[in-house]
């Protein structure tokens, strides 16, 4: 009885310091906007763009944030969105723009510019997907849960699939192929991790993995040769030569 109380003690003073927490954290953004001069939503707007184009992203949300709290129908609503996905975004902030784009698909599902939604998507969540002290440093990441990487490759394929005359698609295919062989490395890293610890029929499952679903990648080669050597050791000597033999093609 008396550890259930003290589990429940722990449980009040955690959620108290959560609340704490979310009212710190909502605090400052309301005082962002107050401080933001009483003006028009045009003239507004035209301090925000003109911040945005500057660059200058933190200050521009400030702006930002303030029309779409004092102008939340008006004309500039929609635009003030995108906006803010785009200074988010450069502020790293990933999550707060993920949370505005899907609101803004949600609440628009016929708009003019949901292709750039969802190439911001794509691009937010590559963001998201990256470590930049490791990669800084030049660490080897290629083992990290690549959920993120799926998503933004949905989320471009979405771009591609739907909106083929978008002015975004040639950066977006740019951004596929880097996913693919992402997305592929990953896998094969995996099959590594497990040929070294002698679970070969594991690691020839992940390499067939890739050979079905990432062919297009440039680790098709890594694939086939993990399938080699992997069935070789389970003695299934006939799948080892298929494998050997559709990597000597694919070298041609």
């Amino acid at each position: 009885m008396i550890m259930n109380l003290g589990k429940r003690a722990f449980a009040i003073v955690v959620s108290a310091s959560f609340l704490g927490l979310a009212a710190c954290s909502s605090a400052p953004e309301q005082e962002n906007i107050e401080r933001v001069p009483n003006k028009s939503a045009q003239a507004l707007y035209d301090d925000a763009k003109q911040t945005l184009d500057s660059g200058l992203y933190a200050r521009a949300i400030e702006l930002l944030s303030a029309i779409n709290s004092r102008y939340p129908f008006g004309p500039y609503s929609r635009q003030v969105q995108m906006d803010l996905v785009f200074a988010h975004y450069q502020t790293g902030n990933t999550e707060q723009a993920l949370a505005t784009i899907d609101r803004f698909i949600r609440l628009n599902p016929n708009h003019k510019n949901l292709d750039y939604m969802y190439y911001m998507r794509g691009l937010v969540n590559i963001k998201a997907d990256k470590n930049a002290f490791q990669e800084y440093f030049g660490v080897d990441r290629a083992d990290r849960d690549a959920s993120r990487t799926r998503v933004a490759f949905q989320d471009l394929s979405t771009l591609v699939k739907s909106y083929p005359s978008s002015p975004y698609i040639p950066e977006a295919k740019k951004r596929l192929g880097w996913l693919l062989n992402r997305m592929a490395r990953y896998e094969i890293k995996v099959a590594q991790y497990y040929f070294e610890r002698e679970a070969f029929l594991a690691a020839a499952n992940r390499g067939k993995y890739v050979v079905e679903h990432y062919s297009q990648s440039s680790y098709l080669n890594d694939a086939l040769l993990i399938m080699e050597q992997s069935y070789k050791k389970l003695g299934l000597n006939d799948l080892s030569e298929n494998a050997k033999q559709t990597r000597a093609l694919n070298k041609r």
